[in-house]
């Protein structure tokens, strides 16, 4: 989206304002442009959304371009090509408090926070039905002097029907693995990763510490996340926790049990597979290696990339908080992201993401796309434990 400020007329107490909650981050921003000619949106819109423009007006006082602030996928494209590695995307978020100080969201996005308040996720659910998805699995509530690591499957894998398969995967392989894990059962905290994305810092802030408060109490050391977004947020975002508190994510995990002897794929699994890096695990956070790792272990898979990979991956769409709002045909990266897995003959679309997963699928079936899945790495691994369902292998 091309923004035209016009004249502009300085605010003072406005520019004030917007240095104080941005923390000046938007100074060292001397309009290169590469932030603009970077973004994804540009490869989906004519006028793609001009960062470049946004971060001028975070300099100079200006809050033009109001829609245009929440498009940001948070996805960090901008940000690894920056030459005066500007933050960009939490200068995005400041300014998306801003608008939810002077009450100016988009329509839908308070019932996400409130749900997060009374339920404990994003998600309007019931947080007393947050295991029903691990019924008969029999799953340990985490005590650090019985367990290796806490498992946290998150809001997304709690309560979406495709992310519970992911998180049903996981605890296939951890015990196949023969590792001692718990979980915090029904008292598993929202990590806060949409509230901190949608902008409204000081909420998040408190979901935080909420959830590091449980933490502490369960003595929480080592803790294993499902999805990128959750992990990320531990991560980087996080308050400390503890001096020995660290997130992994499972990928990452799965990864070093087979490194280590304690996990072995058997099972074929003949399929040509493409991954796809998610932004937050693969961009953001360096994590590329270790699923190639897994999929290079999995019998008689080929793997072959996309144009689009590692920290140059294509976002999917679903990050900044974009899920919670629409996108319209023709607009969605993911459609892209598909179209390149077809473009190299792929059976399998593998990520390592939940809302990957959702984002890629639904792109599948706008596109009519039959000849192609999409496939979390916990589920391939689980897959190659044995023999491979044939409901599971797309056919040639």
């Amino acid at each position: 989206m091309t923004v035209d400020l016009g004249p502009i007329e300085i605010d003072d107490a406005l520019w004030e304002e917007l240095i104080e909650i941005t923390e000046g981050k938007a100074a060292p921003c001397f309009q290169c442009g590469v932030c603009t000619a970077t973004c994804p949106w540009g490869l989906v819109r004519d006028d793609p959304l001009s960062v470049r423009s946004i971060m001028r007006g975070a300099q100079l006082g200006v809050t033009q371009a109001q829609e245009a602030i929440w498009l940001c996928t948070a996805c960090g494209q901008c940000e690894i090509y920056c030459p005066r590695n500007v933050p960009i995307v939490e200068v995005f978020q400041s300014l998306r408090q801003l608008l939810w100080e002077r009450r100016k969201t988009p329509t839908g996005l308070s019932p996400v926070l409130w749900s997060v308040y009374w339920n404990n996720n994003p998600m309007s659910q019931p947080p007393s039905q947050r295991m029903d998805w691990a019924e008969g699995l029999e799953l340990q509530i985490f005590d650090p002097s019985k367990h290796e690591i806490l498992m946290y499957f998150g809001c997304t894998a709690s309560y979406d029907s495709r992310a519970q398969s992911v998180a049903r995967a996981i605890v296939q392989l951890l015990r196949a693995a023969d590792i001692s894990f718990g979980t915090l059962g029904e008292e598993e905290p929202c990590c806060g990763e949409t509230v901190l994305r949608l902008g409204h810092s000081p909420y998040f802030q408190d979901v935080a510490q909420h959830a590091i408060d449980i933490f502490e109490k369960y003595g929480v050391t080592k803790l294993v996340t499902l999805s990128p977004h959750c992990y990320d947020v531990f991560k980087n975002h996080y308050p400390r926790v503890n001096d020995s508190f660290k997130p992994i994510h499972y990928t990452e995990y799965i990864a070093d049990l087979i490194e280590g002897k304690r996990l072995t794929l058997k099972g074929n699994l003949s399929s040509k597979i493409t991954f796809h890096d998610p932004c937050l695990l693969g961009r953001v956070n360096e994590g590329t290696h270790s699923p190639r790792a897994i999929l290079a272990t999995v019998p008689d898979a080929h793997i072959i990339e996309m144009p689009h990979y590692g920290p140059d991956t294509l976002c999917c769409g679903g990050g900044g908080g974009r899920m919670w709002m629409e996108t319209p045909p023709g607009e969605r990266f993911s459609d892209l992201r598909v179209q390149e897995a077809l473009d190299v003959d792929a059976d399998i679309l593998a990520t390592a993401c939940p809302l990957c997963i959702s984002c890629l699928e639904d792109s599948i079936g706008s596109m009519g796309v039959t000849n192609l899945r999409v496939r979390d790495i916990a589920e391939i691994a689980q897959m190659a434990l044995g023999e491979v369902s044939k409901n599971d292998v797309v056919e040639e």
